[in-house]
């Protein structure tokens, strides 16, 4: 254990690692980005294996939090991770040490800033030299190495050293089996021994998540481990130190701690699939790539436990040879080494893959195997070979898409793919093309076909010769053999051909208007079966319009016919006058332009037909006088007012149309033409512009249904309303205004005088038989200013009242009884309350006496309404 004295601080540092750095320092400036020191000293063991880490350099980036870049500037001889640990990037000895100091460099990625520091590597044995003093740290309970907090001024103030210690890593091994906890290093300051300290550490694993991990004794400032290690999970740990006093003072500055999990080599290898496919051509040469199989170690990849190798440990089947592949120890990538691969005797070989790691060392190396399969694809290496020499097949003359023959191969190589599917080729015997061999994609067969018909009087045997070959090349090397060709025998069968025409169609002109019985023409047909007598007979097989007659041969009629067509053309002859067209047109009184387009039709065919001359008829006078035309084409002519105004009206101008036929024919057409007035558009404005818009006759017999049908109704409603009104009148000759009583006494609503116009005589009132029966109404009878005004239902007549009766119980028979009874009813109206009542009258139409007495021959004065009172209250007792 070494110690360092320098002004008034003490540094004591040991390590599990056995290495010892020193670094200058100054004072403590404010904070700036940069390395924590500008120089470190770096004490190094005599040998230094690669990969094992040597020291690190601390960045203060003050909170900035950009991403950093590390460079070495011996990147031969050191690797410098992210974090700033700096590893040896091979086996370093005192003797390869580099004689300059070693430079690193940070790079700020975003900003492209970058701080530069010196590290200068002193090996371990010249340490004495390198150091002012060495001393032997106090005894201890247990050998722990030792990490000393870098002392403070008296002031309490924080003062950066000239020279600072650089802690390296500490280094733990995984799975571990204790017994826990497992002391690792002590920390300790040297103010414990004026005054007692506390010791704690933090950070992931301490008292951050995963938490727990890491101990220390406050008191004593052991850092122990408390349970097993694992580095596939967490590779390392970054804990920071503190040391303060009992009341919580902080008396040293925290120092960062490094604890590496040194690997062990506790998994096995895995492939990444359990089967590996691949596929290589049959006949590849040796050295040909088949396939790569891989295969991971969680262990780590830097070390022996994570070094991978692989060999093939066993091949199936062994046949042509038993090392037919070969495997990349360090790539896993498969070729082959051998040659004689054939995939029609072995199309398929499984390889048994097996890989090892601590670099495939079988005695420490831990392994595991996957399987490759590898299918040998075919080529095409075998050629398509008939089954046959010669091939026999015969077909009817004049067939098409007749399948003569098939034509049947063998080929060795995989089926249904290109190099097994068989392509036929007519190489002789068919010179005009009548033959064709397309491929049954089912059977691979061969099917020869007839394309174009074949006549057995020229030709009454073929014998063609057909090659086979594949869809794709044979093979480099490989070479068609003889039985790849073949012949085909193909015999023409002789049927009785139908007679042709010739020419045909066969065409004649003629003139139109030629007599019946006329010769026209000789349609003659020919017999191809020159080896069979056949008589020719001849018929009309389309005549339409039944125009032509044919004489033909006598004889019997040959099963087979032919067909020949004879096409007369008409010549046509000018017999169809001209027409204009269109034959009604309108035309403004006088707005500009003021014309109208013609044209004319024609029955008859060019050259008879157009072009046209038009000119105007010379009578009447007045057609010349106010119109005129001109011609625009030889089919089209315009007319035009003469004169600046015209009056509205209908016009009829006769137009003289003459044709181009070799007898020119004229015809006058009268164009009637509708003059009106018109709007600045052009468009008639008058009433008779709608009617010389015209309607179709569909429409003007559908107008002329619409009036018919509104006429018949207008009749049938005045036919109604005359025999309601005649009903009306047989029904008031019927009524006698002076029998009407009810009416009367409703239509004035009179309810009394004095005392002198309410004493009356009831008897009438508790007598009804006593009524006259003439003034009894018929039922269903009103008058004609009666409400309702409606028909009247039928109801059954009521019966007379019983004599003699209560007029209480006529009233009650009446009003819930007779439904012919109206509301306003003259006894509906009066309410009868009853005889002997012991309240007495209310009055005095209960006094017969006075009711005697009362004069009422003056009520036949007031008119008929009133006689029928003045008869009942007026008159005598009788």
């Amino acid at each position: 254990m070494y110690s360092l004295h320098e002004g008034s601080g003490l540094f004591l540092l040991a390590v599990l690692a056995g290495l010892q750095i020193t670094a200058e320092g100054r004072g403590t400036p404010p904070c700036r980005p940069g390395f924590s020191e500008d120089v470190y000293k770096v004490l190094v063991p005599d040998i230094t294996e690669e990969g094992q880490p040597i020291f690190n350099v601390r960045f203060v980036d003050c909170g900035r939090g950009g991403l950093l870049r590390f460079e070495c500037s011996n990147p031969s001889d050191f690797r410098i991770e992210a974090d700033g640990v700096v590893y040896a990037a091979r086996s370093i000895q005192h003797s390869t040490l580099p004689a300059l100091p070693v430079l690193i460099k940070a790079s700020d990625t975003t900003t492209q800033q970058e701080w530069v520091t010196q590290v200068t590597l002193i090996p371990s044995t010249h340490s004495s030299q390198q150091v002012e003093e060495v001393a032997v740290p106090p005894v201890m309970s247990k050998d722990l190495k030792e990490i000393v907090f870098p002392s403070r001024n008296t002031d309490s103030q924080l003062k950066r050293m000239k020279r600072d210690w650089v802690i390296p890593p500490i280094n733990v091994p995984e799975n571990s089996r204790g017994p826990f906890p497992q002391e690792l290093v002590r920390i300790r300051s040297d103010h414990d021994k004026s005054r007692s300290l506390r010791y704690s550490v933090t950070g992931p694993g301490a008292d951050q998540p995963p938490t727990g991990i890491f101990i220390i004794d406050p008191i004593s400032g052991e850092l122990s481990v408390n349970k097993p290690l694992d580095r596939e999970h967490i590779p390392n740990f970054h804990l920071r130190a503190h040391a303060v006093d009992l009341n919580g003072n902080q008396v040293e500055n925290p120092i960062d701690i490094v604890i590496n999990v040194i690997d062990m080599n506790d998994n096995r290898p895995e492939f990444t699939h359990q089967i590996w496919n691949g596929t290589v051509p049959e006949g590849s040469k040796p050295g040909t790539f088949v396939m790569t199989v891989t295969s991971v170690d969680k262990d780590d990849p830097k070390t022996a436990n994570g070094m991978l190798r692989y060999k093939i440990l066993s091949q199936n089947p062994e046949s042509p040879t038993s090392n037919m592949f070969t495997i990349n120890n360090k790539t896993g990538g498969i070729i082959t080494v051998a040659a004689g691969l054939d995939r029609e005797k072995v199309p398929q070989y499984t390889l048994i893959i097996q890989a090892t790691d601590m670099e495939g060392n079988p005695m420490y190396g831990l392994s595991n195997t996957a399987t490759a399969v590898i299918r040998v694809t075919d080529i095409n290496d075998n050629p398509p070979e008939f089954t046959a020499e010669t091939f026999f097949g015969e077909v009817p003359e004049n067939r098409v898409n007749v399948i003569v023959a098939n034509l049947t191969v063998t080929d060795k190589d995989q089926p249904n793919t290109p190099a097994w599917n068989a392509v036929y080729k007519i190489t002789g015997g068919d010179p005009t093309g009548r033959f064709s061999v397309p491929t049954d994609p089912t059977t691979n067969e061969g099917l020869v076909t007839v394309v174009k018909p074949i006549d057995y009087e020229i030709s009454r045997t073929y014998v063609l010769t057909v090659e086979a070959r594949n869809e794709v090349p044979l093979a480099r090397g490989i070479h068609s053999p003889r039985q790849s060709t073949a012949t085909v025998s193909i015999r023409v069968i002789d049927l009785n051909e139908s007679p042709y025409f010739e020419p045909n169609p066969k065409l004649i002109r003629l003139e139109e208007g030629m007599m019946p019985e006329s010769m026209l023409t000789t349609f003659t047909a020919q017999d191809p079966d020159r080896f069979m007598q056949q008589s020719i007979r001849y018929s009309k097989l389309s005549d339409p319009a039944n125009w032509l007659r044919i004489d033909p041969n006598t004889g019997r009629a040959p099963p087979a016919s032919g067909t020949g067509t004879l096409q007369i053309y008409l010549l046509d002859i000018n017999d169809n006058a001209p027409k204009v067209f269109p034959q009604e047109a309108e035309i403004c009184q006088k707005p500009e332009p003021n014309a109208i387009n013609i044209t004319a039709i024609d029955g008859d065919l060019n050259p008879n037909a157009g072009p046209f001359a038009f000119e105007l008829a010379h009578r009447p006078l007045d057609v010349r006088r106010n119109w005129t035309i001109t011609r625009i084409s030889g089919d089209y002519a315009q007319l035009s007012l003469k004169i600046g105004f015209l009056e509205s009206g209908i016009y009829e101008i006769p137009i003289i149309i003459t044709d181009s036929g070799n007898l020119p024919m004229s015809n006058t057409s009268h164009l009637r033409i509708k003059v009106c007035q018109c709007d600045i558009n052009g468009d008639c404005t008058d009433q008779q512009h709608i009617m010389a818009a015209g309607l179709g006759t569909g429409a003007i017999i559908a107008i002329l249904l619409c009036i018919i049908i509104l006429l018949i109704l207008v009749l049938l409603f005045v036919v109604w309303m005359k025999r309601r009104d005649k009903e009306r009148q047989a029904k008031q000759l019927l009524i006698d205004p002076e029998d009407d009583v009810r009416d009367n006494i409703l239509k004035y609503d009179e309810e009394g005088g004095g005392e002198e116009d309410q004493d009356y005589d009831l008897s009438q009132l508790q007598q009804p038989d006593t009524i006259e029966p003439d003034a009894i109404k018929p039922v269903g009878i009103r008058r004609l200013d009666e409400r309702p005004l409606h028909p009247e239902p039928q109801y059954p007549m009521r019966s007379a009242a019983p004599h003699p009766g209560d007029i209480g119980d006529f009233i009650n028979e009446a009003a819930d009884n007779d439904p012919t009874a109206p509301p306003y009813d003259s006894l509906l109206v009066f309410d009868y309350e009853g005889s002997g009542s012991t309240a007495g009258s209310l009055s005095s139409l209960n006094s017969s006496s006075s009711g005697g007495d009362q004069d009422y021959d003056y009520l036949n004065d007031w008119g008929p309404r009133f006689r029928k009172l003045a008869d009942m209250y007026g008159g005598s007792d009788d």
